[in-house]
């Protein structure tokens, strides 16, 4: 018993560390002036908003036959789960606040609506990786674009203040676990498979 406790107390303690290191990274990056960056990061984080980057993307895909159309779906449906993993589980067991941004001295320019919802994990982000790892199984010349785009809505989600860190990189790792479930299981349904013309 005496051995389960201090392995509690040891792990409450390396939590309060990682929570430090969390915020200590949210801070310095709302300290450090962007201004040429601001809108343009408000925007991208404003148009991830429901997935409508990916939504978007998916469409443009769905306009051509074979692998493209496939990776639409196999993408939406990594969105989909990703999206639930993150919204009705990861939200409601972990109950993060979302960060103080006035206290945390995030510039004006840079806002966003804050959402009402938990912090942990990052929404945006494990939709925009679901739908990178997703797509990326299908078409893998768009690992790249995909990935650098949903890397920068994670930071985006942090340069605007409403999630720390831990919270996008959380987002990350979901939503790339996601998208390769989903990819697994795509390769059961009959279909044009990756090395198809």
């Amino acid at each position: 018993m005496r051995a389960l406790t201090r392995w509690v107390a040891a792990g409450r303690r390396v939590v309060a560390d990682f929570s430090a290191v969390d915020e200590a990274v949210y801070t310095a990056v709302a300290a450090t002036p962007t201004p040429a960056l601001d809108g343009w990061l408000r925007r991208l984080s404003t148009a991830a908003d429901h997935s409508k980057i990916s939504i978007a993307a998916a469409c443009g895909l769905a306009l051509l036959p074979g692998r493209p159309r496939r990776a639409a779906l196999v993408g939406l449906g990594s969105v989909a789960v990703a999206s639930a993993a993150a919204n009705l589980l990861g939200k409601s067991l972990a109950r993060r606040p979302r960060p103080d941004r006035v206290g945390g001295k995030v510039p004006e320019a840079r806002h966003v609506p804050m959402p009402a919802s938990a912090s942990f994990p990052s929404g945006h982000t494990a939709s925009a990786f679901a739908f990178a790892a997703g797509v990326s199984s299908r078409l893998p010349w768009a690992a790249a674009p995909l990935g650098l785009l949903a890397a920068t809505v994670g930071y985006s989600r942090v340069h605007t203040g409403v999630h720390y860190p831990g919270d996008v990189i959380a987002g990350a790792l979901l939503g790339t676990a996601a998208g390769s479930v989903v990819a697994g299981l795509d390769a059961w349904v009959p279909g044009p498979g990756v090395g198809a013309a």
